[in-house]
């Protein structure tokens, strides 16, 4: 008798972007006149820059010759590509994080999901919320949860509620975590953290012996100079950190999947018995183990972000979107409402209008407005009677979706 594995069992109903799309195919069906805006799902519509194009090219092209043909790369990623991200990324802000730190994947969603394979059940985990839902579906996927509770929340995990009374910033947790959970900016909230409460988080860390797993996946719209792009700007973090990075928002790689993983080589973790072991060695028996690398030519394409034509086409592409971000958050601050994000990130982060739940709030755009954005409740029950659009779009559709909310409020 074949046994599942019965953590899945514990999952809410679905995750919660293919919801957001049964919902919006149903409607779809039923009204397939209507010109529906998706504002939603933070994946990107601005095509790949002429420079990552050109260098994918270039990388197809030596997959097309025996002399220059390759087959398995290292599963850590390409030196050429690993380089550039420490030279670029790191050393560039006086950070101290060599080549050997950085490990190319698929994507950061894979990693941050990933990851929790190579700490035991045992660790306590905590968690924002609201928040990107992976976090916690892939903590449930893992065992280290009971079941989910009338409120929302997940048994063992240590939840941070990010609210307006804390300026949607998590606080100390009073229980002691294993591993931390932060993403900022923020997704869903847009919000950053300042180097004096990143500072906060790792002390707090190095007291406790924790780790913090960080998501800095939106760092490239990061403009106010004051913020930290890195934890690993922070003195300290470099023991108590993993950051996890990722081209598909920075330069459009939704769909050609690159991202990488940073494991400072003084990085521990503890067995049962107390002693000490290094974090990135046993990230790198996962690897090895599990995962055949990202290809060439996509790692080819992903080094041209790095080339001086290469930084200036994405930082243009950034740009627009952090205009649209610009845009709705004046334009739904003008009709009223509260409004957070939007500034040093792709995301706006709205309370709903008269007091409607999350849902309620979707399906009214969706039916009266024709615009599809993200119900707040979905990343956690913090976020309850808040929306979240993202500014991933067409200019044009951006300033539509705006008049056409206010036409519906």
């Amino acid at each position: 008798m074949a046994l599942i594995n019965e953590n899945y069992l514990k999952l809410k109903a679905g995750y919660l972007f293919p919801e957001i799309g049964r919902r919006v195919r149903e409607f779809e069906q039923a009204n397939p006149e209507a010109k529906i805006i998706r504002m939603g799902i933070g994946d990107v519509t601005r095509p790949l820059v002429p420079s990552v194009v050109k260098a994918f090219h270039e990388g197809v092209d030596e997959m097309a010759a025996s002399a220059s043909f390759k087959g398995y790369g290292p599963e850590q990623g390409y030196a050429f590509l690993r380089e550039a991200i420490a030279a670029n990324d790191f050393q560039a802000r006086g950070v101290n994080i060599s080549a050997d730190d950085i490990f190319i994947s698929d994507g950061s969603k894979c990693d941050t999901g990933n990851i929790q394979e190579i700490f035991g059940a045992a660790n306590k985990i905590a968690i924002c919320d609201p928040v990107y839902p992976v976090y916690a579906d892939t903590t449930v996927m893992s065992g280290k949860t009971g079941v989910c509770m009338d409120n929302g929340y997940f048994e063992n995990i240590i939840y941070m509620p990010c609210t307006e009374a804390n300026g949607l910033l998590p606080e100390l947790p009073a229980e002691r975590p294993d591993l931390i959970f932060l993403c900022f900016p923020n997704n869903p909230t847009g919000t950053v953290a300042s180097r004096e409460v990143l500072k906060t988080w790792v002390d707090y860390a190095i007291a406790n012996q924790s780790i913090i797993l960080y998501d800095a996946a939106y760092e490239a719209f990061i403009t106010d100079d004051t913020i930290p792009h890195s934890i690993f700007e922070i003195e300290g973090a470099e023991k108590v950190a993993i950051e996890f990075r990722s081209f598909s928002k920075t330069a459009g790689f939704t769909g050609t999947r690159c991202a990488f993983t940073v494991i400072p080589d003084g990085l521990m973790a503890y067995d049962s018995e107390g002693n000490a072991h290094k974090v990135k060695p046993l990230w790198m028996r996962r690897q090895t183990t599990k995962f055949n690398g990202v290809s060439y030519p996509v790692q080819k394409a992903a080094a041209a972000i790095y080339t001086e034509e290469g930084k200036k086409e994405v930082a243009e592409v950034i740009a627009y979107y952090l205009e649209n971000a610009r845009i709705m958050r004046e334009s739904l601050t003008a009709l009223g409402f509260k409004v957070y994000g939007g500034e040093n990130a792709p995301y706006v982060w709205v309370k709903t209008a008269n007091g409607l739940s999350s849902w309620d709030f979707f399906d009214l755009l969706l039916h009266k407005a024709n615009v599809v954005g993200t119900p707040g409740s979905g990343f956690g029950p913090s976020g309850e009677g808040y929306f979240r659009f993202s500014a991933f779009a067409d200019r044009e559709k951006v300033i539509d979706a705006m008049s056409r909310v206010k036409a519906v409020i």
